[in-house]
């Protein structure tokens, strides 16, 4: 746990040599102990620039530091950046350094931290280390901030309570030996990708594991560590464009599930979906056990109803499912996502070496997809700045691919699969993308992202997941939240608004250069 200090452990009083000004928030004592009594440990990560404008001395700064401990009790340890906003430090927020750097002194690496702030720089400090942030506003908070945070939560003990409450919700629980396990997953190849986690730790308990997925989801689903066997069936109160539901094909459905021969089904969903269609078919098909999130009564359907409230992380509410179905992460495999190492080819051979940045501008929701007008002046600034650009899209996105590539890259579109894509994204220095599937693929590789997202659906809910990560665009535009698959609002203003500089700021912001070759000690087993 990493926390601001000004406006989030004590209030703010600018530039503060002086102990005796030391006030805490309300309830910010009995939740630091609420935090201490779970086993986690804590840091604190605060700007003062005040020691370099001479407003105090590191003698002052030392002594409001020990009377923050003797009134909220003992920190870990303790990370200043003392620089001004000109200085060009790596260590001010929202340059992600301290975030770096009290990770080193915990122990631990920023993907199994929280930042808690009370302002838009703290969040940007987190993400690009890939640490989860969580915001607790003040009378000075900006409303883009708020709009744009992972997590919103009015005060630090709220905010206490999500932390403990998401820790609870995947800790490991008593193991459960199983055969055969039918999982399931039939959506998009992003959802099966996020997915991941949840697969592995039923894996991890099972003799066999079959997934269930459609055809949209079958290249993600080959990519994924854990599976023994892939069905391909398309549900119709799952696929975007169903057909009408034919009684013949719906038995034959209940006598593929009843070949699997299955002592248990975890079915994984989607917030919006319901898993009770499938769990009829299931015990139709003499499944004798059956697990689901589902808020609605599911009667005799389920063995494990579980719930989720709104807003966890994708990999985590798929995880929590699985602990619940008592297949717990083992304590070995971090709760992140990953892919099948022989699965990923090498980049083809006119990337004849690593260090590039890839800009995927399409998406199969346009709503998510980078405008091309963007795009194209999003390659011209990179390759003008030096970056070399790799431009890929789907098959259907040729003529999109083409157009922005001209502006300076190599238009790989419809030219790769999804294990070829994630090849070439495995050679990136980094990735800009909207909301989908390659965003997961790169967080599965540990490739920084650069994300272009659309608030449709929420940031913390949706976004690369424990990857060193920069969300750009209008986070609060009219489109939030409204799962539109199709932009509606003329122009597409979440988007459409931002300075392609803004991409190579937060390619700096992560560390990116031009030239910059990607890590080869990525961990994509």
């Amino acid at each position: 746990m990493l926390l601001d200090r000004d406006g989030t452990l004590v209030e703010d009083v600018p530039y503060n040599g002086d102990p005796d000004k030391v006030r805490p928030l309300p309830g910010a004592r009995e939740a630091l102990d609420r935090l201490r009594a779970a086993g986690l440990r804590l840091a604190v990560v605060t700007n003062q620039s005040g020691l370099a404008r001479g407003c105090f001395t590191e003698g002052q700064l030392d002594r409001v530091h020990a009377r923050i401990e003797e009134l909220l009790g003992p920190f870990d340890s303790w990370h200043v950046c003392p620089h001004d906003d000109d200085a060009g430090c790596d260590c001010r927020k929202p340059a992600p350094g301290l975030v770096h750097a009290a990770a080193a002194r915990l122990g631990t690496t920023p993907q199994r931290c929280v930042v808690v702030g009370d302002i838009g720089r703290d969040m940007a400090a987190a993400l690009p280390a890939g640490a989860h942030g969580v915001l607790v506003p003040t009378p000075v908070t900006r409303p883009e901030e708020v709009a744009a945070a992972p997590c919103v939560r009015p005060t630090l003990p709220a905010a206490v309570d999500e932390i403990l409450r998401r820790q609870a919700a995947v800790a490991p629980g008593p193991p459960r030996a199983a055969g055969t396990v039918l999982v399931v997953r039939s959506d998009s190849a992003g959802d099966v990708l996020v997915t991941g986690p949840g697969v592995r730790a039923v894996a991890a308990h099972a003799r066999r594991v079959v997934l269930l997925c459609g055809p949209r989801g079958r290249a993600a689903a080959e990519l994924l560590p854990g599976i023994d066997e892939i069905v391909e069936w398309p549900l119709e109160w799952i696929d975007p464009d169903p057909g009408p539901v034919d009684p013949d094909r719906t038995r034959r459905l209940v006598r593929r599930l009843a070949a699997v021969g299955a002592d248990e089904a975890v079915i994984f969903t989607s917030f919006h979906q319901s898993p009770l269609p499938l769990a009829l078919l299931l015990r139709l098909a003499g499944v004798p056990r059956i697990a689901a999130i589902s808020d609605d009564y599911p009667g005799s359907l389920l063995d494990v109803r579980h719930r989720v409230p709104a807003g966890v992380p994708e990999p985590e509410r798929v995880l929590s499912l699985a602990d619940a179905a008592g297949h717990a992460l083992p304590g070995d495999d971090q709760p992140r996502l990953r892919l099948r190492r022989a699965a990923v080819p090498a980049p083809p051979p006119r990337l004849d070496r690593p260090g590039y940045v890839v800009l995927h501008p399409g998406s199969t929701a346009t709503a998510r997809a980078c405008p091309p007008e963007l795009a194209a002046r999003i390659v011209r600034a990179l390759a003008g700045a030096g970056h070399r650009v790799v431009v890929t899209g789907g098959p259907g996105e040729r003529e999109l691919t083409a157009r922005v590539a001209t502006a300076g890259g190599v238009d790989l579109g419809g030219r790769t699969g999804l294990a070829e894509l994630a090849g070439i994204i495995a050679g990136a220095s980094a990735l800009v993308v909207g909301n989908t599937g390659p965003a997961h693929l790169a967080a599965a590789l540990d490739v920084p992202v650069v994300s272009l997202f659309a608030p449709t659906v929420p940031y913390g809910q949706w976004g690369p997941y424990r990857v060193p990560t920069v969300r750009l665009g209008d986070a609060g535009a009219a489109c939030r939240d409204t799962r539109a698959a199709t932009c509606p609002v003329p122009g597409h203003p979440c988007l459409a608004g931002f300075d392609p500089g803004a991409v190579l700021d937060a390619l700096r912001l992560l560390g990116v250069h031009a030239g910059t070759p990607a890590d080869p000690a990525g961990d994509h087993p």
